[in-house]
């Protein structure tokens, strides 16, 4: 069982906080972190998450209006939760249905209480591990446990598998972002990357490290946010020896 979810909040230190609960305690994938409203909704339109957490501690009423608006483009609204420091904004929250409300600073019992009670909530998904390539009469099956990235070439992906094998499907990187599980991620116009692989970030060659080969993976200004959530992600499940 497998969710995604997104944050809207502009604090950094409470995003990363917020993660690391979500992480320790359920099946869920940061895809998207944003600092407004436009931001935040554009990430909801593309990755359609399960659940969106928003900080209503700033511009709340844009938010509420966000939510009115998403009814436009989507059959079905992803779960909202509101994240505020005291309880002024959980009327209207509850007006707009809100999942839940979380007080800041955070209760790391009530998000576990509350995150089981998602997932009861929540239709169980499987996170799919075969890929099925499709070319005319040719079928091909990728395990995507196997794939160490992707690579554009033109109109066409090349797939870089563990086994040192290049596969090649005739459609664009675009066509294979939003289908492949959470922990592939786009760092570049040219590259997604298994995030399950990433040994090094190295911001000042602006390049990503994989293990079990010795290939170095650009990462361009455009896709840093993700790059940057990637990081917080590894940081949070690592033992830190910064100062």
């Amino acid at each position: 069982m497998h969710y995604k979810y997104t944050i809207i909040d502009s604090n950094t230190s409470s995003n990363v906080q917020l993660q690391h609960y979500m992480e320790d305690y359920g099946d869920f994938t940061c895809v998207n972190i944003s600092k407004n409203k436009k931001e935040g909704l554009h990430g909801i339109l593309k990755f359609l998450p399960e659940v969106v957490i928003i900080n209503l501690n700033k511009n709340s009423e844009e938010y509420f209006n966000m939510i009115t608006e998403l009814h436009q483009y989507l059959e079905k609204l992803p779960i909202f939760i509101g994240v505020a420091k005291s309880k002024e904004y959980a009327y209207h929250a509850i007006k707009n249905d809100f999942f839940d409300y979380w007080l800041q600073p955070y209760n790391e019992y009530e998000i576990l209480k509350s995150l089981l009670k998602l997932k009861k909530t929540l239709p169980k998904q499987e996170t799919p591990h075969t890929l099925c390539l499709k070319s005319y009469s040719d079928f091909q099956y990728l395990n995507t446990d196997n794939i160490l990235y992707l690579r554009a070439d033109n109109n066409a992906t090349d797939f870089y598998m563990k086994d040192g094998t290049i596969n090649n499907a005739y459609k664009t990187l675009k066509t294979f972002e939003n289908q492949l599980p959470p922990n592939f991620v786009r760092i570049h116009q040219s590259y997604i990357v298994n995030t399950n692989y990433v040994s090094r970030i190295n911001y000042g060659k602006s390049i990503c490290a994989l293990r079990l080969v010795k290939v170095q993976l650009p990462f361009s200004k455009s896709y840093k946010i993700n790059v940057d959530q990637l990081k917080q992600s590894l940081s949070s499940k690592a033992i830190s020896s910064l100062n």
